[in-house]
């Protein structure tokens, strides 16, 4: 079985009505070995925010080192979003896998009048995935309800209701009480509560929970009465479980500090985990959401015995408030209130009713922007008129649609939009054109706003974020295999695999989109693959357009230049959000209309013409190669002094290991070590000189900033910028910062990720993290991409990162090679001492690939090895 038709089996059976009960997916758990059974499950129900909830306790939770699996929806713009673990999404080959298995179960039950619903085996996938992966816990959102919702299958350790608001009447109540009540029910004895709701709902999750035995904590958000009436409201309830927030004062209460930058807020807690944190969700709500993550986190870990959630009479211990911290900071929540550029000022939310679209407007008041520039687009059964009257003023608004069938027509979104006296509306079909006709009319000091509809988020957010890939193909079996890596099905590899050669390029599309660009190459001469749930020619699930459950398709494309020239041409004047595409196939082959385009100045870095050597000068006791050899100052400057005399171009000063198992060491200490030994290396008179350059290797923002103050010129950060602090560092000092990806620093060598494509994945990952990086004020041209050879990859994977580096060019970055003495020489039978040659060799294979720079332990050989093959390449240079 190919990708293509296990997606399209499990999106075909979204066509079954939902059906109240958990008994059809307990029947495929049984079938499946009950893979529930022994994983701790957390299930996080609500009206509202269940999802960045879920995200922040998954964070949390994974900072105080718990192997997490995260369960939630709906997905952006690959079903596998939907379940990750420990960040990764599922990976195509284990959805394949899981549908090989249920297949002939689920027909068989189909046949005979009893089919489960596409959640309901989604769910079922989840849970039989989290299981395969052995994860430490699971983080289930509750999908519509809580009492007969697929998740609720599980038997939970903890359990969340966020809020409870009028919603799904028809199939959860027509009251608040009744709402509450369908949601509570997923209470189970002795398993803690958490819920932010007041009142009614209050009281309803209170007489539930204690009918079940379960513990309820209250939290209180922004504007909540502290003092709720909870008279009567904390006995236990018939069988016996009892409330910890017995008194009238919530566990938590959150109060809303506001933005902290374009991305981040700040809250601050009273009562347990008192302090202020950070958190990447901007608005008042989300305070609200961070408190029920945090009290279901510290919750949870007391359940799992992963972590002290308590720490004694002294409050919280001092690694939860380190994992609660970094947790919160980092749990971003694609496609929720996103900013993804500030000039003009660019948010994408998914809000589609009026209470979500209240809510909205309440946040974009908190940004300062002339006009706003509305890009809405929205499902045939929401309430149009509701929702865009809760918007702010809109100055002009672009009506479009997804390629959904269940997407209304412009033209009725157009109605509703002018009767909210909107001055200038317009109609179009296409959500990428819309959202860069209304960049184009906004002027820096504006606001554009796409929402509506998650679907029309991710539709936006693709176009926005697309990365054109190159890829080296020397014959038909590199061609295959980048055809394969495309998902392309076997029968389409052996139909295209003669003809992809020259110049090739693969993207993600809308399925209709990648079969029409995939023809149009074809028609001048070139040639084109679709792959992923495009591969059979199907659209969306009615009219044969779009996309099949909101993915996008790889497409695969090979040409000459002349070939894609024309295929540029074509598609520019062709409509239906193609000119994009164009431009950035343009940009990707450095075509700017008929001429070579010019590349962008940039400044004058040693990797700026050729490949550069980094020399590695770890001051610390424990590195994994060179650990003790400069802990001292005098042996630094010594150790400094030779990689000068062997051709150093950046000197990288590192004062906390990542080998694996390797110690936190604290920020003060890790200061003491590097900031001595920059401020000497900066007196070595070709650093003094500004002919070489001093990096600081650290995972920590005010290490950063001391060793900046200090003389250092770059950041070398292993996180990938993780930590908003240390985007705000960078961007502040304008410095250029390595970019690097990682799983875990340090290394945990009981982590093992998977990859359908690691190459692939580590690029769409980086990107990310650029993306982060520019709203947060970074200049691209000063960001350096390391794909993290090492770091939560295995030999076989670290020797394709390699191999491919090439491909990381399509980051539009300098690329960094770090392959020094590493692990992954194990695979050709090279132990720790016998890694020197084996790194030359690497090192020669990533300059001529196209390294930009090489981070090495050993300059002079590897500094030789860069020359060479420079010289072979250009044979002037050596002259």
């Amino acid at each position: 079985m190919h990708y293509h038709e296990a997606a399209n089996f499990l999106f075909d059976l979204r066509r079954f009505s939902v059906k109240p009960g958990t008994e059809r997916v307990e029947a495929l758990l049984d079938r499946l070995g009950n893979p529930e059974s022994d994983l701790p499950c957390v299930q996080v129900a609500g009206s509202n925010g269940k999802g960045s909830t879920s995200r922040m306790v998954e964070s949390v939770l994974r900072e105080a080192g718990l192997s997490v699996g995260l369960y939630t929806s709906p997905h952006l713009s690959a079903l596998a979003e939907r379940i990750r673990v420990d960040g990764r999404p599922m990976t195509d080959a284990a959805v394949v896998d899981f549908v090989e298995e249920v297949k002939p179960w689920l027909v068989e039950r189909a046949a005979g009048g009893e089919p489960l619903t596409f959640f309901e085996v989604i769910t079922a996938m989840a849970l039989h995935d989290f299981a395969r992966r052995d994860v430490d816990v699971v983080v289930l959102e509750v999908g519509l309800g809580g009492e007969y919702d697929a998740t609720s299958a599980v038997d939970p350790i903890a359990t969340a209701v966020t809020n409870v608001s009028l919603e799904h009447t028809a199939v959860l109540g027509d009251t608040i009480a009744e709402i509450a009540r369908t949601k509570s029910r997923i209470a189970s004895a002795d398993s803690p509560m958490v819920t932010a709701c007041s009142g009614e709902a209050l009281r309803v999750v209170r007489e539930v929970a204690g009918e079940a035995g379960a513990p309820v904590t209250r939290v209180a958000g922004p504007g909540s009465d502290a003092d709720v009436d909870d008279a009567g409201d904390d006995d236990a309830g018939e069988n016996g479980g009892e409330n910890d927030d017995a008194g009238s004062d919530p566990a938590i209460a959150a109060s809303y500090g506001g933005r902290v930058s374009a991305t981040d807020a700040a809250v601050t807690f009273a009562g347990e985990s008192a302090g202020t944190y950070r958190i990447p969700l901007v608005g008042e709500h989300q305070a609200t959401n961070a408190a029920v993550a945090t009290a279901l986190a510290r919750r949870t870990l007391e359940a799992v015995g992963g972590g002290d959630g308590d720490g004694g009479e002294d409050g919280p211990s001092e690694a939860f408030e380190r994992a609660l911290a970094d947790g919160l900071a980092r749990a971003t929540w694609p496609g929720r209130f996103e900013v993804v550029e500030t000039d003009p000022l660019t948010v994408l939310d998914g809000a589609h009713n009026p209470a979500a679209c209240g809510t909205l407007a309440e946040t974009l008041a908190e940004y300062d922007y002339a006009d706003l520039h509305l890009v809405y687009a929205a499902m045939h059964d929401k309430d149009h008129a509701g929702a865009v009257a809760a918007l702010p003023t809109v100055e002009s608004a672009i009506a479009c649609r997804p390629a959904l069938d269940r997407a209304e027509d412009p033209a009725v979104l157009a109605a509703a939009l002018r009767s909210a006296d909107v001055a200038e509306v317009t109609e179009g079909d296409d959500v990428a054109d819309a959202v860069a006709a209304a960049i184009g009319r906004a002027d820096e000091d504006d606001c554009v706003l796409v929402a509506g509809s998650l679907f029309a988020v991710a539709e936006a957010r693709a176009a926005l974020y697309r990365t054109v890939t190159p890829t080296s193909v020397d014959g038909p079996a590199d061609a295959a295999r980048a055809l394969e890596r495309g998902g392309v099905p076997p029968a389409g590899v052996n139909r295209t695999r003669d003809g992809v050669d020259h110049r090739v390029r693969t993207l993600r599309l809308r399925g209709d989109r990648a079969r029409r660009v995939a023809a149009t190459l074809r028609t001048v001469g070139g040639e084109a693959a679709v792959g992923g749930v495009g591969a059979d020619g199907r659209g969306s699930d009615v009219d044969g357009g779009g996309s099949v459950g909101g993915e996008l398709s790889p497409v695969t494309l090979a040409g000459s230049l002349a070939e894609f020239r024309e295929l540029c041409e074509r598609l520019e004047v062709g409509g239906d959000g193609l000119a994009g595409v164009a431009a950035d196939l343009r940009t990707s082959l450095g075509i700017d209309g008929n001429e070579e385009k010019e590349p962008d100045p940039v400044d004058d870095y040693p990797w700026s013409d050729g490949t550069a050597v980094m020399g590695i000068l770890n001051v610390t006791p424990d590195s994994f190669h060179d650990g003790g050899r400069h802990e001292g100052l005098s042996d630094a400057i010594a150790g400094a002094e030779r990689m000068v005399e062997a051709g150093v171009d950046v000197i990288d000063v590192g004062g906390e290991s990542t080998r694996p198992g390797a110690e936190r060491v604290p920020a003060d200490e890790e200061i003491a070590r590097v900031v001595p030994t920059i401020e000497a290396v900066r007196e070595v008179p070709a650093v003094a000189d500004g002919n070489v350059l001093v990096s600081v290797d650290t995972r920590k923002p005010a290490v950063a900033e001391a060793a900046l103050e200090a003389g250092a010129d770059v950041i070398n950060d292993v996180t990938g910028l993780e930590d908003p602090r240390m985007r705000e560092v960078v961007a502040d000092a304008e410095c250029p910062v390595v970019v690097m990806h990682s799983v875990d620093a340090p290394v945990d060598p009981e982590n093992d990720p998977e990859y359908d494509d690691v190459v692939a994945d580590v690029i769409a990952d980086l990107r990310e993290r650029l993306a982060l990086a520019e709203v947060a004020g970074i200049d691209r041209d000063r960001v350096i991409v390391d794909p993290g050879l090492g770091f939560g990859k295995s030999a076989g994977e670290n020797f394709e990162l390699l191999g491919r580096i090439d491909e990381f060019t399509a980051l539009g970055c300098p690329v960094l090679v770090g392959h020094s003495y590493k692990s992954l020489y194990d695979a050709v039978g090279l132990g720790p001492e016998d890694r020197e040659h084996a790194t030359v060799a690497a090192t020669a294979v990533a300059a001529e690939r196209g390294a930009d720079v090489v981070r090495v332990h050993d300059v002079a050989e590897n500094r030789a090895a860069v020359d060479v093959v420079a010289a072979a390449t250009d044979p002037e240079h050596g002259e």
